[in-house]
């Protein structure tokens, strides 16, 4: 735990009570995030965001200022760095700022501590149900249907996209909630594996243990790229036959294909920022 360990930056702290939660004089809201905890966490990941991965994000207005909504993109890199650049986004550069509330793979929880931070950040196990009552209640939701397929992409691969689950698009349709499609670019830099040990990784409870590289367990110091594209709503009742709702999620991974795509370009310095274009291709 962060506890008090980390003090609270005044900035951070003016934001986090910006995201108008509800929180009680407890500083704890109705799903249990604690204010206190957020900002120390928000705190220590700021120089972070700023300075060590040096983010640019393209696309930001994309993402409603109120209502929900649900954030669906790539993993890159053999760590879920993703998650986390996309929720500092939403906190330090969008005015006013959001909360994003993560679906995360359940392997995460085998890590000591990190169920009670998780709980305490407003991030949850990938349950539908809880998904549903986050969205209900106007919030953003953020998911990754390349699921742990996604991380254990190597380096060459980095970019490219693996088999999409579908529940992402029933839970959309059935909660009518728009769909924000983003490319996170820069990953495979940041931690480059270059292979798996799954065996091993069973042994401890989760899929696998990346090797990267440089044999350093921590990303390396870089610029990471976001990109969010214009909102998709698709209609239905959540109860589709598999060949329609797989139809749809072709898609929003077409879309955020086309994101990449001009994200690396941009990455690159052969696309500027006004260049890019957010919607279809």
């Amino acid at each position: 735990m962060l506890d008090r360990l980390i003090p609270i930056d005044p900035a951070i702290a003016e934001r986090v009570e910006r995201l108008n939660l509800g929180f009680n004089h407890y500083g704890i809201d109705k799903f249990g995030i604690d204010r206190a905890e957020l900002g120390r966490l928000l705190t220590f990941f700021s120089w972070f965001y700023e300075h060590y991965f040096r983010v640019r994000v393209v696309g930001l207005h994309n993402v409603p200022e109120q209502g929900r909504a649900l954030l669906i993109g790539n993993h890159s890199g053999g760590l879920p760095i993703d998650g986390t650049i996309v929720m500092g986004s939403m906190v330090f550069e969008k005015t006013p700022p959001r909360l994003v509330h993560a679906m995360v793979d359940e392997f995460f929880y085998a890590v000591p501590g990190t169920a009670q931070l998780f709980a305490r950040t407003g991030q949850f196990t990938g349950n539908p149900d809880q998904a549903t009552r986050l969205l209900l209640d106007e919030r953003l939701v953020l998911a990754f249907p390349e699921g742990a397929r996604g991380t254990a992409k190597l380096a060459k691969d980095a970019d490219s996209l693996v088999r999409f689950g579908s529940g992402f698009m029933r839970l959309a349709i059935q909660t009518r909630s728009p769909i924000v499609p983003f490319a996170f670019i820069g990953g495979g830099e940041a931690l480059p594996t270059i292979a798996n040990l799954e065996r091993l990784g069973k042994l401890i409870g989760v899929p696998y243990i990346p090797v990267p590289r440089y044999l350093l367990m921590f990303p390396r110091p870089t610029s990471l790229q976001v990109l969010y594209g214009e909102p998709m709503v698709f209609e239905g009742t959540g109860n589709e036959s598999d060949a329609v709702v797989s139809e749809m999620v072709e898609e929003v991974r077409t879309r955020i294909t086309g994101l990449i795509r001009q994200g690396r370009q941009f990455r690159d310095g052969q696309l500027r920022a006004d260049e890019i274009r957010l919607g279809p291709l």
